[in-house]
């Protein structure tokens, strides 16, 4: 692979279109089942692996006028679309000031609810009772927990996260979370924490199992691996470590054309917290939004606030999704780049973990 390291990745050659267009494939966004919203860029973690960059001093968060326009989108074109989950993301889509608002009007419309979880944000005191809500709401948690080895974890994610994670983890057993016999789910979400691809997802979806339970008497529903997108600050680790061309071989090597009809940009969008509308999260970190200008990417010395100013400029001046009717956003061609390939290597990855 011939591509610079120092260009963005929406400025490199797109080897993943090119792959579909030797293999005879179009990839459009054929239905929209599924609505994906990121709250926010705050967070109370900073993980070495997160694609958003998120952390504790992103001040980038969804309001409460963007939420309503949402809202009214979606009641204004109800009958046209098929929308049946809204996938909350961030971030931390909990320190959202209007999270448990959301909630409350989106079980109103009887939408099924994902909350894409940290864990350890249940731990905080000005979250207490959270978690009660969420279990009253019936939310889906969709928690991440990059590995069941307490040194792994804080190695990725911050020292005491993992012994936050567990405690979290049993009280939303205690609530009735990850029990069959409830509606509440508990999903477990797995990331590689090295530059290797997922294992399969099933044996390692049991060793979970087990470990948790025999340890810490924890039970979940199913294990959802992700791979690694080499982009944001696990582009940066990988670039630190002369990996990227390496990563960026692996995908490609792997790439399984059979994946290409699962992947979840065929039957989501993403929406940005000013709005604008994305083909998936990924797209939406590299300012590639359905309609809108194309970034400029600041030079290093630039320092991190122009990378920021450069993300809000597209977030705020991208068509946003109440400009969109839902003609306008089924049918259509799906934005891609080379990065695109960790959705269909291997096994294949999606928000919902591998694709089969």
């Amino acid at each position: 692979m011939t591509n610079s390291i120092h260009l963005p990745l929406y400025e490199q050659p797109d080897l993943f279109g090119q792959q579909l267009e030797a293999s005879d494939q179009i990839l459009t966004r054929d239905t929209l089942t599924t609505l994906q919203l990121n709250l926010g860029k705050m967070c109370n973690l900073a993980c070495q692996h997160c694609h958003v960059e998120a952390g504790p001093n992103r001040t980038e968060i969804m309001s409460r006028q963007t939420i309503d326009h949402i809202l009214e989108w979606y009641d204004q074109h109800t009958p046209q679309l098929d929308i049946q989950t809204v996938d909350l993301t961030g971030g931390a889509p909990e320190m959202n000031p209007h999270f448990t608002y959301l909630i409350t009007q989106l079980k109103a419309r009887n939408l099924h609810i994902i909350d894409r979880s940290n864990l350890t944000i249940l731990m905080l005191s000005e979250y207490s009772g959270l978690a009660e809500f969420l279990a009253q709401n019936e939310v889906e948690i969709s928690a991440s927990l990059p590995c069941y080895l307490q040194e792994n974890v804080d190695k990725q994610r911050g020292k005491g996260t993992f012994d936050d994670s567990i405690q979290a983890l049993h009280l939303l057993n205690e609530l009735g979370y990850g029990n069959p016999s409830t509606n509440l789910r508990l999903d477990l979400v797995y990331n590689p924490t090295g530059y290797a691809l997922p294992p399969a997802q099933p044996e390692l979806e049991s060793a979970y199992k087990k470990q948790l339970a025999d340890n810490f008497d924890i039970h979940f529903n199913t294990l959802w691996t992700i791979t690694n997108m080499p982009i944001k600050r696990f582009e940066h680790a990988l670039v630190r470590d002369g990996q990227y061309d390496f990563y960026m071989q692996s995908l490609q090597a792997a790439h399984n054309p059979c994946n290409v009809q699962s992947v979840m940009c065929r039957s989501l969008v993403s929406v940005g917290y000013e709005g604008a509308v994305y083909d998936c999260d990924f797209n939406q970190m590299l300012q590639m939004p359905l309609e809108g200008p194309m970034p400029h990417h600041p030079h290093p010395s630039e320092g991190q606030s122009a990378f920021i100013q450069a993300e809000h400029d597209v977030e705020c001046t991208s068509k946003k999704l109440w400009q969109f009717t839902p003609h306008e956003l089924i049918g259509r061609h799906i934005r891609t780049a080379s990065h695109c390939f960790g959705c269909t290597a291997g096994a294949g990855s999606s928000c919902t973990g591998a694709l089969n």
